[in-house]
């Protein structure tokens, strides 16, 4: 009778037609790979310095391709595509020289915002590495009557839902203030909005 399955022991006849038990032993996996004819995978050379550089400028490109970054950030990114310092910096010249990157230019673009104020636009240029005298420079460019009406718009549309707050006044220097206007903005704008918003008609 056949049996299934693996089997600890083979069978064979012997010369007078008598069979004799034989111990299975299991074939032995090869260490050698499978096809002996195949040669083996040359390994990559090393890039040269060249060849690392246009690699790390192709990167820069793509990486300004997708939004405007500052100067830091860009660095940032290629400095954890390469180890080589010196390569960064020619990178970083390079992609300036050609107008690629600008960091006056994405201050500017910061600080034209709509719907936040100057302490907004200070902290977000502060944090993405810009220096303190572009900062200083991008930030008198603002018009404070402009800065003063988008408070006032911002809070126009807001203020039917302010106005059911227990403090509606805290509520709108609360919610003005996270918006990075300073207060030298936010009261004008409450004591305007609150004029247009007299509390019977708010409360409708």
């Amino acid at each position: 009778m056949p049996v299934c399955g693996r089997r600890p022991w083979q069978v064979k006849r012997s010369s007078s037609g008598g069979i004799l038990p034989v111990m299975y032993r299991p074939r032995r996996r090869s260490s050698t790979p499978a096809s002996e004819g195949e040669a083996e995978p040359r390994p990559r050379r090393p890039k040269t310095r060249e060849e690392q550089r246009e690699a790390l400028l192709a990167y820069a490109f793509r990486a300004l391709g997708a939004r405007a970054i500052t100067e830091a950030e860009l660095r940032g990114k290629l400095e954890r595509r390469s180890e080589d310092p010196e390569l960064v910096e020619e990178v970083l010249r390079r992609v300036q020289e050609l107008g690629y990157q600008n960091d006056a230019e994405v201050a500017r673009a910061e600080n034209k915002r709509r719907g936040v104020g100057e302490l907004r636009v200070r902290q977000t240029l502060r944090r993405r590495g810009l220096g303190a005298d572009l900062i200083e420079e991008t930030l008198q460019a603002r018009d404070p009557e402009e800065e003063q009406q988008q408070a006032i718009d911002l809070l126009t549309k807001r203020w039917p839902a302010l106005s059911r707050k227990r403090d509606p006044r805290a509520s709108a220097y609360a919610f003005l203030a996270r918006r990075g206007f300073g207060g030298s903005v936010i009261w004008p704008a409450i004591r305007e909005v609150a004029e247009l918003f007299p509390p019977d008609e708010a409360e409708e």
